[in-house]
């Protein structure tokens, strides 16, 4: 999608605004205990005062509101009854939605209460390299390099990234071009990033694995050789500056 009127600008704010929110009052609200059933309810009660429906659920028929991906799990955690929250846990809630036709996406990782598991240094990873990244973000920048900065700035941490999950464009729709905005480079991608487009951008930082392969539900992601992975996305707008952060108020840089 590409701004190119005011409506399409208040219509992606709105929208980012409900996942945005939602976010946030998520990751305040989940606490050792919880089912991650429970967590994703109350996340599904915000998006519904918003007028928000789910975009996971409406779009792929995804068996919960939000994803909630707990320690091992890389991503695309289905919401469990089975499932409780314990101190230190990593955990990564992804919420995405559309509200009048417009779409929006953000996730964050974090550590539930005190960090006994020592994940707080691979989530502080996954911001400071998002922050850089969208920092770096023009219109006109190569979309491949902007892979190799996150790539160049997780091996400096020693970390690695998941090399089949990526950003994408959104707006009118969950997914849209430019797809596939990697976390490293592709040297055979010649794109730019546009100024106006909107884009979701994110990092997929991990301890040991390269690659997230699904389990059995068809859904949940977990690594190929295991470890844990950080998550965090916000949905911006590319200018001929520093990009629009849309969904700024979901705090998850704090």
């Amino acid at each position: 999608m590409s701004i190119t009127k005011e409506s399409d600008l208040t219509g992606m704010q709105k929208a980012s605004e409900a996942v945005a929110h939602t976010l946030k009052k998520m990751t305040d609200y989940a606490q050792p205990g919880m089912t991650t059933n429970e967590l994703d309810e109350y996340g599904a009660k915000i998006l519904t005062e918003f007028g928000a429906k789910s975009a996971p659920h409406s779009t792929y028929g995804f068996p919960g509101w939000t994803c909630i991906s707990v320690n091992n799990e890389f991503c695309h955690g289905v919401p469990s009854d089975k499932r409780k929250l314990q101190e230190g846990d990593l955990v990564n809630i992804d919420v995405s939605a559309e509200l009048n036709g417009f779409w929006a996406d953000n996730g964050g990782s974090f550590v539930l209460g005190q960090d006994i598991n020592q994940h707080q240094k691979l989530v502080n990873a996954s911001k400071e390299i998002l922050i850089k990244t969208i920092n770096s973000i023009r219109g006109g920048v190569k979309i491949a390099d902007i892979g190799h900065l996150m790539e160049s700035e997780a091996k400096k941490r020693g970390f690695k990234v998941i090399r089949n999950l990526a950003g994408h464009g959104i707006g009118r729709g969950l997914h849209e071009q430019p797809d596939e905005l990697l976390n490293y480079q592709n040297k055979f991608d010649q794109r730019r990033f546009k100024k106006n487009s909107v884009v979701a951008i994110e990092t997929f930082i991990s301890t040991t694995s390269s690659y997230a392969t699904a389990l059995s539900d068809g859904w949940t992601m977990v690594g190929n050789k295991g470890g844990f992975m950080a998550q965090h996305e916000h949905t911006i707008v590319v200018t001929d500056n520093a990009p629009l952060i849309l969904t700024e108020m979901n705090e998850i840089f704090k």
